[in-house]
């Protein structure tokens, strides 16, 4: 009888989902234009800074590798 309880309340769950009644279900497109935003802002940075970048990252890893 626990198992079919639990069964209901996952078929429950799930219908609600596909209908759209989940109200944490969120904002699709916000989301997609937060992330578009986010590559725009990282190329936005790269771009002009990239040798800059590149020298810091390979004295990082020079520095914590050759530390022993």
């Amino acid at each position: 009888m626990r198992a079919y309880m639990l069964l209901l309340t996952a078929a429950e769950a799930l219908r609600a989902r596909v209908d759209g009644d989940d109200p944490e279900r969120g904002d699709v497109p916000g989301w997609v234009m937060i992330t578009v935003m986010t590559a725009a802002l990282v190329l936005a940075i790269l771009v002009p800074f990239r040798t800059a970048i590149v020298n810091a990252v390979q004295q990082a890893l020079t520095s914590v590798t050759s530390a022993g």
